[in-house]
């Protein structure tokens, strides 16, 4: 999984990002990505792009039992602090698509740069979700909580 630049105010091994960044791109292509059933992958990128894809639509399924903003916050931050899966770990759903950390130090990075993604991206996914007018979530956006990128899912079924 390439390490990408990221505008992020969380601490991590990503660059800071001037501009857009993969997160900007994930959100923006999000509606029209997750009715893929495949995704071609032309680079460590699309990796990134993949996991921050399936990332929303797990947000998406936690605010769904969020009725404010406030307490939207609480649970990404929530999401994006709970113990997760790596490529490489025998419960993460896309071992397929992605290398094993070949060594701890690399094992380390790479948790902590999904975890600054998650964290960074929960942030984002709820200004893009909820109209700061009547504080309650789009329906436009909550729609796609159901919809399965690829067929996959980063939470094991059931949850």
């Amino acid at each position: 999984m390439a390490l990408l630049p990221l505008r992020t105010k969380f601490k991590g091994p990503a660059a800071s990002a001037p501009g857009p960044d993969v997160i900007d791109e994930a959100l923006q292509y999000f509606k029209a990505n997750v009715f893929f059933k495949e995704y071609e992958i032309k680079s460590s990128s699309d990796r990134v792009l993949i996991y921050i894809t399936l990332y929303v639509t797990e947000c998406l399924k936690k605010l769904q039992k969020c009725s404010s903003k406030n307490t939207a916050m609480k649970e990404m931050h929530t999401l994006g602090l709970e113990n997760f899966d790596i490529p490489g770990e025998p419960n993460f759903p896309l071992n397929a698509l992605y290398q094993k950390p070949s060594g701890r130090e690399e094992q380390d990075t790479l948790r902590q740069y999904i975890q600054q993604i998650r964290q960074e991206t929960g942030l984002r996914v709820i200004e893009k979700v909820f109209d700061p007018a009547t504080d309650k979530p789009s329906k436009w956006w909550m729609c796609f909580a159901k919809k399965k990128f690829m067929d996959k899912s980063l939470s094991a079924p059931g949850f």
